[in-house]
């Protein structure tokens, strides 16, 4: 799983038939103090997130293991909504 942060959404019209009525979003990578490393992927949101929003995203066969994208071809996922972390007993970062 990686860290990123939902920078927006993607807009498919034509797409394979099994991907229709999926949300897709852009999520760039950030680091564990929540900046953004320069990489980035499009996912599934399986979880209704909005814009700015720190997720969780599943890669590669573990996309596919979600009830939103089970025997799809998927290879991302956000499969969870950040609302806080620590690191050695420190808050580096809480949802408002």
């Amino acid at each position: 799983m990686n860290l990123g942060k939902v920078a927006g959404t993607l807009v498919a019209t034509r797409k394979e038939a099994s991907m229709d009525g999926l949300k897709f979003m852009l999520v760039k990578h950030v680091n564990t103090e929540g900046k953004e490393t320069g990489g980035q992927v499009v996912a599934v949101d399986a979880v209704g997130v909005g814009p700015g929003e720190l997720v969780l995203v599943a890669t590669g066969s573990s996309a596919r293991q979600t009830s939103a994208t089970q025997n799809r071809p998927c290879d991302a996922v956000i499969m969870a909504i950040v609302d806080s972390w620590e690191i050695g007993g420190v808050e580096k970062y809480r949802k408002d």
